[in-house]
């Protein structure tokens, strides 16, 4: 039970205990090692009979590292696990509602959320519970070339803020069919689940054995272009345009991603700024950093950076698409005025941009 508490990033201190609260963010893997640090060799390695020897081998390794640990850490880590105890004796107590209202008092309304939540699977024993920590990108892909009532199955089954990832990352004209099969699935045999999740289970696990290491591919590309210089970049490109035109489009766009404006100065931002059109802008902000927002705001008039905020406020919700395609359209004009001469992308560490 310890290691599994620590296998979520932590959540913010409790406000009513600042001492504790202030020490340095621990997540993961990290924290479990404090634990069984502090839990000293005896405790700890009873807590090692309960493991995996791949869990055994990275809690060793974390704890190898561990030269020196602040009381304060060891607080911390100690404070959450007993309030994750808490939980689990609440909600044997009284469910889960009623280990809610026993944490909020306790520490606050977010932590409670946060451990009530992380505490929810363990507790429900969901089914495909063994997909939890697999990206959404990855579900999609180990569910591409199932029925869509078995997808719809899967998605139904998970976690909701996963199931609406893995939702979002479907093809869009697959996204409606999911959703109806979803809304129209009434109760599910057990043993239907069940199997299901058994041949998900060996075919993951498949998938797993025969994985292999990416070596190449546009994005290997494109990271070493970004190293290079620019006559060996404009070399490659060119070259690349006249045998595979769009595949040196898709490299391009890898080369500067609209993030990486905040690597530019503001002389060259605000070049960029004066040419991009407002409502681009307004979506290209969208689900970015806030060093990025703040980076671009800080760069306009007061009353310009005041009228961009509104647009953003009351621009409806966009798909993932039409922001990125705002965004490409603000990339194209940085490599506009580069081509041009007005501004100059930093290459390596060793580059000066003007």
């Amino acid at each position: 039970m310890a290691v599994e508490l620590y296998q979520q990033p932590q959540a913010p201190a409790p406000a009513g205990n600042p001492a504790r609260g202030s020490g340095p963010r621990l997540q993961g893997r990290k924290k479990a090692a404090v634990l069984l640090v502090a839990l000293g060799p005896d405790r700890a390695s009873e807590v090692f009979k309960h493991l995996h020897f791949d869990e055994i081998e990275s809690l060793s390794l974390e704890m190898a590292k561990m030269q020196h640990i602040e009381p304060a850490m060891t607080h911390k880590v100690m404070d959450e696990l007993a309030a994750t105890v808490q939980a689990y004796d609440s909600i044997a107590a009284g469910g889960v509602d009623y280990a809610r209202e026993v944490l909020e008092k306790a520490i606050g309304a977010d932590r409670a959320a946060e451990i009530i939540g992380r505490l929810s699977s363990v507790i429900e024993m969901r089914p495909f519970e063994f997909l939890r920590r697999t990206a959404p990108e990855q579900i999609v892909a180990f569910l591409r070339n199932e029925a869509p009532q078995t997808i719809a199955l899967v998605v139904a089954n998970l976690h909701t803020t996963l199931a609406a990832q893995v939702l979002a990352n479907l093809p869009e004209d697959e996204q409606a069919e999911i959703a109806m099969r979803i809304a129209k699935m009434g109760e599910t045999s057990p043993e239907v689940v069940k199997q299901v999740e058994d041949v998900m289970r060996a075919k993951l696990a498949t998938i797993v054995q025969n994985e292999f290491t990416t070596t190449g591919g546009v994005k290997s590309l494109a990271e070493i272009l970004n190293h290079a210089d620019r006559p060996t970049e404009r070399n490659v490109l060119d070259s690349l345009t006249e045998t595979d035109e769009e595949l040196a489009a898709e490299v391009r766009r890898l080369l500067f991603v609209f993030e990486d404006i905040v690597k530019l100065d503001d002389r060259s931002i605000q070049l960029v700024l004066r040419e991009a059109d407002q409502k681009d802008l307004a979506l290209a902000l969208r689900g970015v950093s806030d060093e990025v927002k703040t980076r671009v705001l800080n760069n306009m008039s007061e009353r310009g950076a005041q009228m961009l905020l509104e647009e953003m406020q009351y621009q409806p919700p966009q798909r993932k698409r039409v922001v990125e395609e705002a965004q490409g359209r603000i990339v194209a004009i940085v490599r506009r005025l580069e081509e041009a001469g007005a501004l100059v992308l930093s290459r390596n560490e060793s580059e000066v941009m003007f």
